[in-house]
């Protein structure tokens, strides 16, 4: 029975990868001299290859300045060791695509485009990036709609929307804008052995289904790493489900040092001013629902913590995270949001969280101030989380002097005042507690947590306010018990 499968599986490759013709780009007019514009050539080797069937683009060693790349379907793009696709600078001959129309208005102008990108493809299916090159936007792609020298530019490296087989592996991307890769409404995606250092989000997964993400090592000092959302920029409601991100590092050094090998701490803060981020997150942007996502064996260092955000009416559920591994955590460990931002069409539901199972994480040295928070709406608005097997490690120092500094005659208050506004551990400000805070949700267990700190923490462990029932096994210094009810409870024994 095992060699009919095996045989099966390698017959269905085969029909899906058959024998494809290689156009070496240099045969259609590419230099690869570092001053020369490449993107044309690079472009006709696609449309070549598309009138034949489809095919492997391929780029040897050199530098081929560029302007927008168009993907087609059953195209493989392939950068050899050594090459380096290089986003150009713009000319009043010759810049990169404009944006596309797109009448969705409720994310932000990057999340809503992707015409306006180093290299970009809708609708296509089978399509491939791949090698051990490099796609390098520095001096170029940046955040938002930028210009140089007045001219439009591209602010992303690589955006695909409506897609399906899709398979990027092995290549550098280096300081690639707003995002290294945009992938929208993608489904059965491979991502693998990636490199990233850049200067905003690394790996964007929005709307996406069927999705494995492993072997990569990203480092976004100003946003976020890895990070799945399911915004309305396609017009329509559509879920990132299935997805598993596993053996993936995530980190915050000053941009460049991941791959220069350095990892310098030199900038102490993103452009939130919050420390630097660099992290695993799931949202904000949170329309459409969340299902069946696997986080395991990954790393998080010198950036926040793990960050699981529905406020734009998702439900997320089913949510497992195992083997993680944090040091230097500047914010929240764990952060469990479910808040009332509502950002998209009239009439989403209210933004829910069911089902997540955290287990065997180990954090060290991380920023005290926030804790880490399970914060909802309504106490039915976070419901069935275990947390199980945690051993953290806290840089303590705070007194609570340090908290009613800042909450007036409520120092224990734990709830978010803007419920509209952005999550973020930070905006929640120092909490009452040194552990664990827990707000609005029900149905919550916290086993086999085992708790130190660098420096004394005045702070009780954990605060509750307003939750259902809340079950506590052989947590450190606080005693087992289940507490069915609390409006507000403090424990530290």
């Amino acid at each position: 029975m095992r060699k009919t499968i095996l045989l099966l599986w390698a017959l269905i490759a085969t029909a899906l990868c058959p024998a494809q013709h290689v156009y070496d780009v240099r045969n259609f007019g590419a230099k690869g001299n570092g001053v020369h514009i490449d993107s044309h050539a690079i472009n006709t080797a696609i449309d070549q290859a598309v009138r034949e069937g489809g095919g492997t683009v391929k780029l040897p060693e050199g530098v081929y300045p560029c302007y927008s790349i168009r993907l087609e379907s059953n195209i493989t793009l392939q950068l050899d060791s050594g090459a380096v696709l290089k986003a150009a600078m713009p000319s009043a001959e010759e810049t990169y695509d404009l944006p596309e129309e797109n009448p969705s208005q409720y994310q932000d102008f990057g999340h809503s485009h992707w015409k306006n990108s180093l290299i970009w493809g809708i609708g296509l299916h089978n399509v491939a990036i791949t090698g051990k090159g490099r796609i390098d936007g520095s001096g170029v792609l940046s955040r938002g709609r930028p210009t140089l020298n007045g001219l439009p530019v591209a602010n992303k490296a690589v955006a695909l929307r409506d897609c399906r087989q899709v398979r990027i592996t092995d290549i550098e991307m280096l300081n690639c804008g707003h995002f290294a890769l945009l992938l929208t409404g993608v489904d059965s995606l491979t991502i693998e052995r990636l490199t990233i250092d850049s200067n905003r989000d690394g790996i964007d997964i929005d709307c996406c289904e069927n999705v494995r993400i492993r072997d990569c090592k990203v480092n976004t000092l100003n946003d976020d790493a890895i990070v799945l959302k399911t915004s309305y920029g396609l017009n329509r409601l559509k879920p990132t489900a299935n997805v598993i991100i596993e053996n993936c590092h995530v980190s915050g050094y000053d941009i460049g040092t991941l791959i220069d090998g350095t990892k310098t701490k030199l900038i102490g803060k993103a452009p939130d001013q919050d420390g630097p981020t660099g992290r695993i997150k799931l949202g904000t942007e949170s329309n459409g629902d969340f299902r069946n996502i696997i986080i395991r064996n990954c790393t998080f260092t010198h950036c926040r913590g793990l960050a699981l955000e529905t406020v734009d009416g998702s439900q997320m559920e089913n949510i497992v995270v195992t083997d993680i591994r944090m040091k230097d955590i500047n914010n929240a460990p764990f952060y469990i949001r479910a808040g009332n931002r509502n950002r998209g069409p009239e009439g989403l539901p209210a933004s829910t969280v069911k089902n997540v199972r955290i287990s065997n994480v180990t954090v060290e040295d991380a920023d005290s101030r926030y804790a880490s928070i399970i914060a909802g709406n309504t106490t039915g608005s976070i419901t069935g989380v275990t947390l199980s097997n945690i051993k953290l490690q806290y840089r303590g120092g705070i007194t609570m002097e340090d908290v009613k500094s800042q909450r007036g005659i409520n120092p224990f208050f734990t709830q978010n005042p803007n419920m509209k506004g952005y999550p973020e551990p930070s905006a929640h400000g120092i909490q009452a507690a040194s552990c664990f805070v827990i707000s609005d949700a029900k149905d919550i267990t916290l086993k086999d947590i085992g708790i130190s700190f660098l420096h004394p923490d005045e702070r009780p462990k954990m605060v509750l306010t307003n939750t259902g029932r809340v079950t506590i096994e052989r947590f450190s210094s606080v005693k087992d018990r289940q507490i069915d009810k609390a409006d507000h409870i403090i424990l530290d024994n």
